[in-house]
């Protein structure tokens, strides 16, 4: 499983310049709210997946009045160092790095080091619209197979063009069905390749999700995931064909793999509906630990855990559940942000787990054990 033994942050979000020293089983940031928490564990994600898992654009994580960022991490992976660099410059080429040697695509990246990050704005994906839970189906898939991310990218690059192409003839008030057609042939393979594996994904991931999440609500209720895609009841070709007019009056691609939704419920209802706050706050827990499961299992090797203040209204019985949970089970490295100083040490010290725990401060860390 791959561990992160130490990570330096340069020039990063609220951070001048800070090296961090990792436990290999579990680290503790604690502190106030915006002191930088958050921002040490963007920064690992970073290092990870190479992008933030909060800012999409890699500008708005260069520290306010400085001209780079630089993130540096060293970890061991199967008994090799593994040292990845990422530097960002605006206006420039961002750069990934691997033992001192840079992508030529950052595609390359994705999957070598695992992870799962768990945040309090996760909730979104049960209250936003399709486009954050196609997110999370993405991300999972392409730390699984490269050959999925490569589709990806090739679907999302001709489907820009195609809308491109639509607006251009809107504008010069002329319709061209067979240019149109040139870039409906050429999405067809990767969007079906796609479907296909969205589609066995979800047969083999709905299981893993409703048994997590019996575990955390104690059974209480019973929750679900479905997979809806147009391309369930007919192929990419006709369906891109019976929406052609519609293409041309809205200037854009309005069917294909980019709509696909996962529909989640809870007692057969659905949970955006008619969930309470705190079996919410569950299901998500649980999306995330079935997302683990399935890289653990799929990888063969534990993927780095990345908490960020999860522990905000549970009661003391589920926050120490949860930390029994992640200490004595089969998981890989863990970190955890929390606000409140005492209580996780509190928590780990009866199940005597070797840890370190780092008091956070306007962007600076102070070893406390």
């Amino acid at each position: 499983m791959p561990q992160l033994q130490r990570f330096i942050l340069t020039q990063f979000k609220n951070y001048d310049y800070q090296l961090v020293e990792c436990n290999p089983k579990l680290n503790c940031f604690v502190g106030l709210n915006g002191m930088g928490k958050t921002n040490l564990l963007d920064a690992i994600y970073y290092l990870c997946m190479g992008k933030s898992y909060f800012n999409s654009s890699d500008i708005h994580n260069v520290q306010s009045g400085t001209d780079f960022l630089r993130l540096e991490g060293l970890f061991e992976k199967e008994e090799k160092k593994e040292k990845i660099v990422v530097k960002v410059v605006p206006r420039k080429r961002k750069e990934v790095e691997r033992n001192d040697v840079a992508y030529q695509k950052l595609s390359e990246h994705i999957g070598l080091l695992p992870v799962v990050i768990i945040a309090p704005d996760d909730t979104q994906m049960v209250h936003e619209g399709s486009e954050v839970r196609r997110k999370f189906l993405d991300n999972t898939i392409s730390q699984l197979d490269q050959a999925y991310l490569k589709d990806l990218i090739q679907y999302n690059k001709l489907l820009k063009q195609r809308n491109a192409l639509l607006k251009q003839m809107a504008e010069q008030h002329r319709f061209d069905p067979a240019l149109l057609s040139v870039y409906d042939a050429q999405m067809q393979q990767p969007a079906q390749q796609i479907y296909e594996k969205r589609l066995a994904f979800c047969e083999s991931f709905t299981p893993i999700l409703e048994r997590h999440y019996a575990v955390i609500s104690n059974e209480q209720e019973k929750v679900s995931c479905h997979y809806k895609s147009a391309l369930s009841s007919q192929s990419f070709e006709v369906l891109l064909k019976e929406n052609q007019e519609k293409d041309r009056i809205l200037q854009r691609t309005n069917s294909g793999i980019h709509k696909d939704d996962l529909q989640f419920t809870i007692n057969n209802y659905t949970l955006k509906r008619y969930a309470s706050q705190g079996q919410l706050k569950s299901f998500v827990l649980a999306l995330k630990l079935a997302q683990y499961e399935m890289l653990k299992v799929e990888k063969k090797k534990a993927p780095i855990l990345l908490l960020d203040d999860i522990f905000d209204k549970l009661d003391v019985r589920r926050v120490t559940h949860l930390l029994q949970l992640l200490i004595q089970e089969e998981f890989g490295q863990v970190f955890i942000t929390d606000t409140h100083e005492q209580r996780v040490e509190q928590i780990i010290k009866k199940f005597e787990s070797n840890y370190y725990r780092y008091l956070v401060e306007n962007g600076s860390l102070k070893r406390l054990n």
